[in-house]
């Protein structure tokens, strides 16, 4: 039975769905050495080549699906590689053997807090769509006056510059110092459009000084996680994830992904991103 190419891909871990179809778009993929095209479906017998590389296609039984949590610190781009030097998340990410981690959705510069990765690029692309409405949990300190009027407009819906978007919910953190400028909230959507949370606030000349992610779906995050730190999601927090955007098939087998074997290398690698973030604060230093 045939499968369209950017799904197979995608399931291969080389990318989500989307990345796959502008791969496509841009002639990077080639079946049987010939330039692929949107809309080609592959039955796993052709030599399929991304870049040049040969693709191993793994069928739908083989695939081992996983998913890791991970604390995204302040500072961190959700790129592979920046070319200012920042440190990225998917530096002090677990390597893989035959395939790649594949961020569910981004969190910019400034912002902290949950992220999650998977290798499988079919979950990805189902935690991303627009159509599941996947919902999201913030922690967010508003520095300013929050009158009720600014909480009906963001839970009602304004206009920005992409659409009409709002809170689905808002709640106030009950423990508040009431002479404090800052004011935290808990606020939750279903959409993830770039910088979506603080423009909704700055649309009621309000600021954003610290946002925080706590949710992603059913995941949330570990507060014994420390920042740049991750774990990976056990087998039934997995199978509940992947049954909430319609993955029915239960996965029965489970091996960790990081065994004692590699805690070396992640120490090694530690030690690298904290020489990277140093130089990066002494470049900025410089320039200023």
């Amino acid at each position: 039975m045939s499968e369209k190419l950017q799904k197979v891909l995608a399931r291969c871990g080389v990318g989500s769905r989307r990345e796959m179809e502008t791969y496509i778009t841009n002639n990077r993929v080639s079946i049987n050495g010939k330039v692929a095209k949107l809309g080609d479906r592959i039955d796993s017998t052709e030599t399929i080549r991304v870049d040049g590389h040969v693709i191993e296609i793994r069928p739908v039984a083989d695939e081992i699906c996983r998913v890791i949590m991970y604390n995204k610190p302040e500072g961190e781009m959700c790129t592979r590689k920046d070319p200012q030097g920042r440190p990225t998340v998917y530096d002090r990410l677990p390597q893989l053997k035959n395939s790649r981690w594949i961020g569910i959705g981004r969190l910019d510069v400034n912002t902290s807090g949950l992220l999650l990765f998977t290798n499988d690029g079919d979950l990805a692309n189902r935690l991303m769509h627009p159509s599941y409405e996947i919902e999201r949990e913030y922690s967010v300190r508003v520095f300013g006056e929050v009158e009720n009027s600014h909480l009906q407009n963001l839970t009602k819906g304004v206009e920005l510059e992409d659409g009409i978007a709002k809170f689905d919910k808002i709640k106030a953190d009950s423990n508040q110092n009431d002479e404090s400028s800052n004011r935290w909230f808990t606020v939750s959507l279903r959409e993830g459009k770039n910088r979506e949370v603080r423009r909704l606030w700055a649309s009621q000349e309000l600021t954003v000084s610290r946002l925080v992610r706590t949710r992603y779906a059913d995941v949330v995050l570990d507060r014994r996680l420390i920042q740049g730190g991750w774990r990976e999601l056990p087998l039934d927090e997995l199978n509940k994830l992947r049954k909430k955007v319609g993955l029915d098939r239960e996965l029965q087998e489970f091996n960790p992904v990081v065994t004692k074997d590699n805690a070396k290398s992640r120490r090694v690698e530690h030690a690298r991103i904290k020489r990277a973030v140093k130089k990066h604060k002494i470049r900025s230093t410089k320039r200023k």
